[in-house]
């Protein structure tokens, strides 16, 4: 099966899509990477669903990435004598680390680490954002607020300081425990939740070793003010954008959101948009025409992937946002307007042989009308130079691993296929030409594009570039003087 669109869709399973027909159904409208959220299900749960997509993948025969999202460290107030309180604009609120029931002038915030962050002038949030309390004084122990914006506060609501970046690691004891379970499972990305430094991504790679890629999550300012080093140090991005509204004000959204895309497409790492993309779907069979626009627009800015959490999860209507999501996508992709801007929107290559030659392999395909350009890889990161270069025909990303081809299901782009390693240029055009064949790609006499390193075989040698004809067995067959280039 290969997908008509470039942008790649995330579904979260969860109880709405805990079946083989119910995940098959989801794939065949469109999924192309499975996410499982640590933040609720039993270990049990998560590896029953980790066992469908894998027996999917079988089925389907083509490789499919799991995603699995740890919670990351979450912040909540003790409970009140009453229940619920009612804050007051202008009132004093106390916050401190007395394990007793609050009331209207206290309750208990079981995070020393929180109060000895604060200080005088910052602000702290409380149920999604909802209240707001500005800090006069603290102490050993406590910290002294003002009111600024009142309403209801209710039992162990979350609490956001959007200021101040907290000294804990972002990985609670929890996660760690998911992590181990999950890297045992298998699974081919982890996503950190509020990651405030790039230290924090660097404490996740070391843990995961290499047996899995990490995707940092930006719902911290913090983040932003790191976000070139936390860019660089991550194997991907996701703008996870409903913590991230919470902490910095919404209208800062959408112009934070395009920042970070291009920031991601600069350096070269796939970049995914999340949170509330269709939310409505979650109880109607068809979304507003804003979230529709919503989707949109991350497309037309270049997006990697676009990701589906409640619609997929614990909707009502989860094959119906994988099938509307898929038909934005292919709309926005067949519009010209899209293509000049993938065009306007290029970077300058840095100055290395595999650049170079993903460079040339774009620019080569475009001029010559190919059907696909075909990448040889072990890591991934030749099919992923490629994927940055966005061009206007498909890419086939060739690895024998098959971790690296599920990997690769997150970029734009390409169509991953597991194949045995090749140790010639004849072996490497004729592979190259029966896959394109053999997927969909091209037909006979249509002209590829092959890019691959030499030795084969050795990650990151990307070096040199075929132009190839599709023959009528899917062997190669072209002029070695009109139609070869070796870089």
């Amino acid at each position: 099966m290969r997908r008509s669109r470039c942008a790649k869709i995330i579904a979260t399973l969860g109880p709405a899509t805990s079946t083989l027909t119910r995940v098959a159904k989801l794939f065949d409208a469109g999924a192309d990477l499975f996410r499982l959220n640590f933040s609720h299900g039993a270990h049990e749960e998560h590896q029953a669903r980790y066992q469908l997509i894998r027996k999917l993948e079988e089925e389907a025969g083509r490789p499919i990435g799991i995603l699995m999202d740890l919670q990351g460290p979450k912040f909540r107030i003790g409970k009140f004598a009453e229940g619920k309180i009612k804050l007051v604009p202008g009132s004093p609120f106390r916050l401190d680390l007395l394990d007793e029931p609050g009331n209207s002038r206290r309750v208990m915030l079981p995070h020393p680490e929180i109060i000895e962050a604060l200080t005088p002038g910052t602000m702290v949030l409380m149920d999604d954002g909802k209240l707001r309390l500005r800090v006069e004084k603290t102490g050993t122990d406590y910290v002294e607020t003002i009111v600024s914006v009142g309403g209801e506060l209710s039992d162990r609501k979350g609490v956001n300081i959007p200021d101040v970046v907290i000294p804990l690691s972002v990985l609670t004891e929890k996660d760690r425990a998911d992590l181990e379970f999950g890297l045992q499972l298998g699974v081919d990305w982890v996503a950190l939740s509020f990651v405030q430094r790039p230290e924090d991504v660097v404490e996740l790679q070391r843990l995961v070793d290499g047996r899995a890629k990490v995707m940092a999550k930006l719902e911290k300012p913090a983040a932003i003010n790191n976000l070139r080093e936390i860019i660089e140090v991550s194997d991907a991005i996701m703008i996870a954008r409903g913590d991230l509204g919470v902490e910095v004000p919404a209208e800062d959204v959408p112009g934070l959101q395009k920042w970070i895309i291009r920031e991601c497409r600069h350096l070269g790492k796939p970049v995914v948009v999340a949170t509330q993309m269709l939310d409505s779907m979650v109880r109607s069979p068809i979304p507003t025409r804003a979230e529709a626009s919503d989707v949109a627009t991350a497309v037309y800015d270049g997006v990697d992937a676009v990701m589906l959490s409640a619609e997929t999860a614990a909707g009502d209507y989860p094959v119906e946002s994988v099938s509307m999501m898929n038909r934005i996508i292919d709309k926005v992709e067949r519009d010209d307007h899209y293509m000049r801007l993938m065009d306007a929107e290029r970077f300058i290559p840095e100055p290395t042989s595999a650049d170079a030659i993903t460079s040339a392999a774009r620019h080569a395909a475009q001029t010559i009308g190919a059907a696909a350009i075909v990448t040889f890889t072990h890591s991934g990161s030749t099919t992923i130079r490629a994927s940055r270069e966005r061009p206007m025909v498909p890419i086939l990303g060739l690895t024998p691993v098959m971790h690296t081809a599920r990997h690769l299901s997150l970029a734009w782009g390409v169509h991953p296929v597991k194949t045995k390693d090749v140790e010639s240029f004849v072996d490497m055009v004729n592979k190259a030409s029966r896959v394109a064949k053999r997927e969909g790609f091209a037909k006979e006499k249509d002209r590829i594009v092959v890019t691959a390193g030499v030795p084969f075989g050795t990650p990151g040698t990307t070096n040199a570039l075929r132009i190839v004809r599709v023959g009528k067995n899917g062997a190669m067959s072209y002029d070695a003087n009109a139609e070869s280039l070796k870089i």
